[in-house]
C-alpha cells in the first residue's frame, strides 16, 4: 500500500499512529524471542568443570538444522557456570579461603528461548549429548527452567563479595575462645550468625554466664 509520503501528500498523522504500532509490535516480538531461561543439568559429580568445558567447546562448533542451514550454537546456549561460593574454613587455627559449589553433581545452562518459549531443538541436543551430562531437571521429557527468583537467589550467593564462613559449631557446644580479650576463656555456643562470621559465646565472668560476641575465626572445639 502506497503511504501518503510515497505519493507526494502530507504526512498522515493516522499511517504514522499505525507505523509507531507496526514498530512497537516488532520490538516486543523481538523480545519475546530473545528471552532466555536457566536450565539445571545433572552431571557426574566431581566432573562439573570437566563438564561445563566440553559443553562450552561443543557450543563453538556450527550444526546444520534440519533446512540444511549451520546455526551458531553460541547464540542459543548464553552461558554455562558452575555454581560456587566462597567459604572460609578453619584449618590449624587458620582462616582459608575455599571455593564450595552449592549443587554438586549438576551445572546450570543458560538458554535462549523462541517466541513460544521453547528451546532450540539442536542447541538442546548437544547439551543432552555433552559427555558428562546424565540428565536435566524437568517433567517427563521437558526440562524445566528456573524461576527469576530462584536465580536471582543463586546469583545473588555467586555473587556475594563477602565469603562466608564455615560454621561446623552447633548451639550449646563447648568451645574456646583462642584470640581476642577473652582469649582461653571456654564457654557454650548461644547464637551463630555466619552471615556476619560470629557466634555469641556464654562465658563464666565472676560465677555469672556473660554473652560475649566472638569472631567464628577465633573459637575452637572442646574436646
Amino acid at each position: 500500500m502506497e503511504s501518503n509520503l510515497d505519493a507526494g501528500l502530507p504526512p498522515d498523522p493516522q499511517e504514522d499512529a499505525l507505523d509507531d504500532l507496526d514498530t512497537a509490535e516488532d520490538l516486543l516480538l523481538e523480545e519475546e524471542s530473545a528471552a532466555t531461561g536457566w536450565y539445571v543439568v545433572n552431571c557426574y559429580s566431581s566432573k562439573e568443570h570437566q563438564v561445563k568445558a566440553n559443553l562450552d567447546a561443543r557450543r563453538q562448533i556450527p550444526v546444520m538444522n534440519e533446512d540444511g542451514d549451520f546455526i551458531d550454537l553460541r547464540d542459543f546456549i548464553i552461558d554455562v557456570i558452575v555454581p560456587t561460593e566462597t567459604e572460609i574454613e578453619i584449618r590449624d587455627q587458620q582462616p582459608k579461603e575455599v571455593e564450595r559449589q552449592l549443587f554438586p553433581g549438576y551445572i546450570l545452562v543458560k538458554m535462549k528461548l523462541d517466541a513460544q518459549q521453547r528451546l532450540n531443538e539442536d542447541a538442546w541436543l548437544c547439551v543432552r549429548e555433552t559427555p558428562g551430562v546424565t540428565g536435566f531437571v524437568g517433567i517427563g521429557h521437558e526440562p524445566t527452567p528456573l524461576s527469576s527468583s530462584e536465580v536471582e537467589q543463586i546469583m545473588s550467593r555467586i555473587e556475594s563479595p563477602e565469603p562466608k564462613v564455615k560454621v561446623r559449631f552447633q548451639l550449646g557446644e563447648r568451645v574456646r575462645i583462642t584470640s581476642g580479650p577473652f582469649a582461653e576463656f571456654a564457654g557454650s555456643v548461644d547464637e551463630l550468625q555466619p552471615d556476619k562470621g560470629k557466634a555469641r559465646v556464654l562465658v563464666s565472668i565472676f560465677g555469672r554466664d556473660t554473652p560475649v560476641e566472638v569472631e567464628i575465626v577465633h573459637l575452637e572445639q572442646l574436646g
